[in-house]
Order: structure tokens, then C-alpha cells, then sequence
């Protein structure tokens, strides 16, 4: 048995990676460590019983180049036997549109395309990354200022994508091609020092390699550590963040008092879950925010604020400088900000309703303004609208986008909150004002 296939088999065990009878669409890109993986599992295949596929995308930068990998892997997979789906994406123009650079919208066309077809096929997705790769992402991690999840490198598995070559470097990759005699294509961009991964790959690993010359798998042993050791900060930052969930946000006051690492954990966690994945300066002035208040840019849209002992992450680009002015009717629907607002004449005993009569007073539905007062029913006392709403602690973000139904600077009604104690109706008859999402 090959080197190559003696790793494979060990990464595939130790990390339980194949079941009997297992779908697996190859991340084929026709270089010499996704060729070897193909390889690897046809000759795992019986074993295994698997049914096995190729997936390539054509990212059209490098012209004719790029058409010859697609040559080579329609080639190879019908001379193999493997079915071969293939998408052909103008990477330069979505990188454009979406603002990112080329390599990063590549792998997002990438696992886009492998994540359809793996839900068509109801099939793992297996990509060739090897140790080289994973100490590769560590150094590039820890030059940019990753927290421990970034050094944690790439893991063996990861939900329905699995990794068999982890554990082999790229000795065993080109001496089991060159056993086998198995022909692989060559990608000119990895040949250069433009990015920054490539001058990873060609000057600080080799220089690692003189100072330790097994530094890929020391590498792989501290990711495992540090893998097994985020994935408790995980759980527990998970059980933190539930704790300390209350109305419009998380309680500061559980949340500063956390340990200082699972409390930063727990907010790398929340940024994640908002579509953001945050780097240690980011987690240092969250963490900041929490202790002393204020508010953090995390990206153009999204933004954390700290204030009234809550901390939420708030959109900053929406419909809420849009203001509203419409007419009250007895049959009115009207959408604004994502919601519906409907208002009909009812009978009922709900003591939240408005009575007919302030139609008389031609009252607005609109925002917010200075001067507002509101008339407590319950207390028998006006009371400002701002000094309303911190008694009530409503987050700040939120006040100006609240529909309120007025009479000049007297509130009838306020959203999430009811009708005021002048404006309700006096027996079962009224109107009711209803607010769902859209």
C-alpha cells in the first residue's frame, strides 16, 4: 500500500469520514492533490461501496489555461468512469459586483456550487486540502490576527465535507502520482509570489521546515488541541449567550460578568451567527463595549451598541429614515419597515381598542417628534415620550422607527405598547390596530 493511501485510510478512521455505502462528489480542479484524491478513493471504493462523482468550475482567469484544466478533468473522469458536473462562473465580473477579491469569490462559487449538488445528490463533498494546506491557513491566520478558531486550521470534517489527504504533505502527494503515473495539470497562478498565500507556501514554509522538519504535522497536532479545546468554548460560550438573552438584546451585566475568554467567545460567537466573522481587534472593542459601553462598526451594515444595560447588534442601513404621515380611516392597511399595519372597527371586550370618536380629532399615523406626550392609563399621568421610552428601556436605535397614531403632539397609540388612557374606547365598540411582519 502507497504512503499516500496508508494517510488517507488513518484520516478517514481517526475522524470517521466514510460510511458503507457513502455518496462523494470530488472537488476536482485537475492539479496533482485533487487528481490524487481521486485516486485514492476509486481505490477505496470497493471497500467503502461508494458511488463516487467529480465537480469543477472553470473560474475564467487565466484564458486558455484555465480551458485545458477543464480538457484535462473532462478527460480524466471519462477515461475513470466518474460522472463530472462542471460550472463555468466569470469570476472577475462577480468579484466586482459583489466587492470581494477574485480568490475569495472563487471559493464562494465554489462550495456554492459543491453545496447544490450535494443536496441534489444527497452527497458528502470531499476536497483535497493536506497538511501543507492547514499549516498554510494557520501562518495566514496568525499574520492576520485570527482568534484561536482561525488557528485551529482546517478541520478533518466539517459538516458533509470531509478532507482524506489532511494528513499527508505534498511529498506523498507527488510520489504517489509519480508511482501511479498520474498526469495533473499545473496552475501558473500558484507558481508566482503576488498573494499572499502563495508566499507562505514558497518562503516561510520552507523556513519552517529547516527549523523543524516534521512542522506540518506539529501543526496538525496543536490543531487538534486547539480544536478540541474551541469546541467546549463553543458549548459553553452557546450557554452564556442564552442566559444572558432578555428583550432587544443580551443583559451587560451577565455578560461582563463572564470570564474574560468565554465572554469573547461568546461574542465572536454572536457575530457569527449575524453573518460576520470578526478578527481580534473587533473582539477587543466589543469586549470594550460590553465593559464600558458605546458602539462598534462591524462591517457598513451592521453595528453593536451598548447602552441601558443592553447590548444588541443593530442594522445601520434601513427604511427608517423613511418617515410616514397617513390619515386614520376606520378600514386602513398601510405597509412600513417590513410590517403591515392594519386598523378595523371591531366589538369587543379587548380594553385595548380605540374609541370612534378620535377619528373627529383627524388623527396621523407618523414618527416620533419633540413634544410628544402620552397619557398612562394606568398611572392617570402624561408623560414625554422620551422620558417614556428610557422609563421603559426601548433601545434607542428603536424609538424612531415605532409607528405612532397622534393628534398634534397628543399620542393616541403607540406600537408595542397600546392606547392612551384618553383614547380609549368607552364600551365594546372601537377601533383595533393590528402590526405583523411582512
Amino acid at each position: 500500500m502507497s504512503r499516500l493511501l496508508e494517510l488517507a485510510e488513518r484520516a478517514i478512521g481517526e475522524n470517521d469520514m466514510l460510511k458503507n455505502g457513502d455518496r462523494i462528489i470530488v472537488a476536482l480542479s485537475g492539479g496533482a492533490d485533487s487528481v490524487a484524491l481521486l485516486h485514492t478513493l476509486i481505490s477505496l471504493k470497493e471497500k467503502y461501496n461508494l458511488t463516487l462523482y467529480a465537480a469543477h468550475v472553470n473560474h475564467n482567469l487565466r484564458g486558455e489555461e484555465a480551458l485545458r484544466d477543464e480538457r484535462f478533468v473532462r478527460k480524466l473522469c471519462a477515461d475513470e468512469r466518474i460522472e463530472l458536473f462542471v460550472r463555468s462562473v466569470d469570476i472577475r465580473a462577480a468579484s466586482l459586483k459583489e466587492g470581494i477579491g477574485t480568490e475569495l469569490c472563487g471559493r464562494k462559487a465554489r462550495y456554492e456550487f459543491f453545496g447544490e449538488l450535494s443536496r441534489r445528490l444527497d452527497a458528502k463533498i470531499a476536497t483535497a486540502h493536506t497538511a501543507g494546506d492547514n499549516a498554510e491557513t494557520v501562518l495566514f491566520n496568525l499574520i492576520r490576527g485570527s482568534g484561536t478558531k482561525g488557528l485551529s486550521g482546517i478541520a478533518p470534517v466539517r459538516d458533509n465535507i470531509i478532507r482524506p489527504l489532511i494528513y499527508a504533505g505534498r511529498d506523498e502527494i507527488e510520489r504517489f502520482c509519480e508511482e501511479k503515473n498520474i498526469s495533473y495539470v499545473t496552475d501558473s497562478t500558484n507558481l508566482g509570489d503576488e498573494y499572499t498565500r502563495n508566499k507562505i507556501r514558497h518562503k516561510l514554509i520552507p523556513l519552517c521546515k529547516e527549523l523543524n522538519p516534521d512542522f506540518e504535522n506539529t501543526v496538525l497536532k496543536n490543531c487538534e488541541v486547539l480544536r478540541s479545546n474551541n469546541s467546549f468554548l463553543e458549548e459553553k460560550s452557546q450557554e452564556a449567550l442564552e442566559i444572558a438573552r432578555i428583550n432587544n438584546g443580551y443583559s451587560v451585566d451577565k455578560l461582563s460578568a463572564l470570564e474574560p475568554s468565554l465572554r469573547r467567545a461568546a461574542l465572536y460567537r454572536l457575530c457569527l451567527e449575524n453573518g460576520v466573522e470578526p478578527d481580534y481587534v473587533h473582539i477587543r472593542l466589543l469586549d470594550d463595549c460590553v465593559i464600558s459601553g458605546g458602539a462598534v462598526d462591524l462591517n457598513k451594515n451592521l453595528r453593536a451598541v451598548c447602552s441601558q444595560g443592553y447590548f444588541r447588534l443593530i442594522e445601520k442601513c434601513s427604511d427608517f429614515a423613511q418617515s410616514i404621515n397617513i390619515a386614520l380611516k376606520s378600514d386602513l392597511s398601510f405597509t412600513y419597515n417590513n410590517k403591515k399595519y392594519s386598523v378595523s372597527e371591531i366589538k369587543s371586550s379587548d380594553k385595548d381598542i380605540l374609541d370612534v370618536g378620535v377619528l373627529d380629532k383627524n388623527p396621523v399615523f407618523r414618527n416620533r417628534m419633540p413634544g410628544d406626550s402620552f397619557f398612562l392609563p394606568k398611572r392617570r399621568v402624561s408623560k414625554s415620550l422620551k422620558k417614556l421610552f428610557i422609563e421603559l428601556k426601548i433601545p434607542a436605535e428603536k424609538r424612531d422607527t415605532l409607528v405612532l397614531l397622534t393628534s398634534g403632539s397628543e399620542v393616541l397609540w403607540i406600537e408595542g405598547i397600546g392606547v392612551s388612557g384618553n383614547a380609549k374606547a368607552k364600551n365594546d365598540a372601537g377601533l383595533k390596530i393590528s402590526v405583523k411582519p411582512l
